[in-house]
């Protein structure tokens, strides 16, 4: 398993405003990212409390958030934990009383989660090998980044057809 940190999240004028998260392996630049789709209201969630922006009535995440606090449970970490058919699976690891919970979730829904706990997000190494991405550093140099957030991979971003992701023959 793999720690990951979210790199950013991009939005694909080629896929019909598609938005993609992409996951970095925790200390690696460049190294080893993981794109994941998502729908646009997690992405919003998502940006907003990474940007550190409230909004005005709790979204569905913070709603989710509360009840965990409130209930007496801790999210521990999110793992994505398996890719199937081009669909990424994770788990949302809770400890309540001393037990460990696990629940199943949408990727997406999970990293909004554990961006509002501050939990750490991991990756189980054959969802790595299946969708991840590695950038060398010799690929970063040759290509001098635009801005902060991952411009390097923007343009292999920008190719990516959905219906292919996870069918490479690594």
């Amino acid at each position: 398993m793999q720690e990951m940190i979210i790199d950013s999240i991009r939005f694909s004028v080629q896929n019909y405003g598609q938005r993609v998260v992409i996951l970095r392996q925790k200390d690696s630049t460049p190294g080893i990212y993981l794109p994941i789709w998502i729908g646009a209201s997690e992405a919003e969630s998502i940006a907003m409390r990474l940007q550190e922006v409230d909004a005005p009535r709790p979204l569905t995440h913070d709603l989710l958030t509360s009840a965990i606090d409130l209930l007496g449970a801790k999210v521990l970490s999110i793992v994505v934990s398996d890719l199937k058919d081009d669909t990424f699976f994770a788990k949302i690891l809770l400890e309540y009383k001393d037990n460990t919970i696990e629940l199943d979730s949408r990727p997406s829904d999970a990293i909004a989660l554990a961006v509002r706990s501050k939990a750490k997000i991991f990756a189980e190494n054959l969802v790595v090998e299946k969708a991840g991405v590695t950038i060398s550093k010799e690929t970063a140099t040759s290509n001098p980044p635009v801005d902060e957030n991952l411009s390097i991979f923007k343009d292999f971003v920008d190719t990516l057809d959905i219906d292919d992701l996870g069918n490479s023959s690594k």
